[in-house]
């Protein structure tokens, strides 16, 4: 009997201090206007913060940190970074006041040898992260770090560096790209519900077509192979996000779409998770 119950006590201090493995995002931004709006994308944002299971903390690949090499942020409070321009007053006066994690950026630092990351102490949280997460988490009480995007890198290196960050899921982050897959800001509608173009429409199903197969290696190597994928993806730096988040999937993930729409007729909001469900 003292046996049984030694086991018993074992198995609930096991399970006190296990950690539950985080799922890993990607979640469409759009227009900075988003922030501070209420409607089905931000409606979907807040369900999604009650039914994750709460992370220890967030890791967040936002399409507005362009580096040449590969940063995480380390400092106590990270700052609300505003870096946009002619918009209201409203989106400014915004403040995201979560805590860093300094020991995690130097448990990433020193646990991925290859690529070398290296700790940034001036950037902060831009709104490519803090627009979602004020929706996800508004109490803003969960410590954030924030990687950036090596623009000097091949797709390859972006993909395989999700790769890298996929054992943190199993120690409580919640790994959290923010993009967009079709973001064309020269062919943009300043109507939010503008009627998309074809080729957006197309590209944005291409890449659904491509999550749903799990052909991660198409979404690295063949997203300009037409005109549809050109127009999409002007830039790179919304669409590689994306690539950390497949990156950092694993193949007993169960993946889920949590939101489609194409707001402004050329920015895709295509939100997917692996692992959620």
């Amino acid at each position: 009997m003292m046996a049984g119950a030694g086991y018993s006590i074992k198995n609930l201090l096991d399970q006190k201090n296990s950690v539950a493995k985080m799922p890993v995002l990607f979640l469409g931004h759009g227009s900075p206007m988003n922030a501070i709006a209420e409607n089905d994308f931000t409606k979907t944002l807040g369900r999604l913060g009650k039914e994750m299971v709460r992370p220890k903390a967030i890791l967040c690949i936002s399409a507005h940190w362009m580096t040449n090499g590969t940063w995480v942020t380390h400092m106590d409070i990270p700052k609300t970074i505003h870096d946009f321009g002619g918009f209201p007053q409203a989106l400014f006066d915004i403040q995201y006041p979560a805590v860093g994690k300094r020991e995690l950026a130097e448990d990433i630092k020193q646990n991925i040898v290859n690529p070398q990351i290296q700790l940034n102490h001036d950037w902060g949280l831009d709104h490519g992260s803090w627009s979602v997460l004020r929706h996800l988490y508004p109490e803003a009480d969960i410590p954030v770090l924030q990687l950036s995007l090596n623009m000097a890198a091949p797709l390859a290196y972006h993909f395989q560096l999700g790769q890298e960050l996929r054992k943190w899921r199993e120690k409580g982050v919640l790994i959290l790209s923010s993009g967009n897959i079709v973001h064309n800001l020269r062919r943009l509608s300043w109507d939010e519900k503008a009627r998309p173009y074809e080729w957006a429409l197309e590209f944005d199903d291409w890449v659904k077509q491509k999550l749903v197969k799990r052909d991660f290696k198409s979404l690295q190597d063949h997203f300009l192979h037409n005109e549809a994928g050109k127009l999409s993806v002007p830039t790179l730096d919304h669409y590689l996000p994306l690539l950390y988040t497949v990156g950092a999937s694993d193949s007993t993930d169960e993946m889920r779409f949590e939101y489609e729409e194409m707001q402004n007729a050329s920015i895709s909001m295509r939100s997917v998770s692996f692992g959620l469900a």
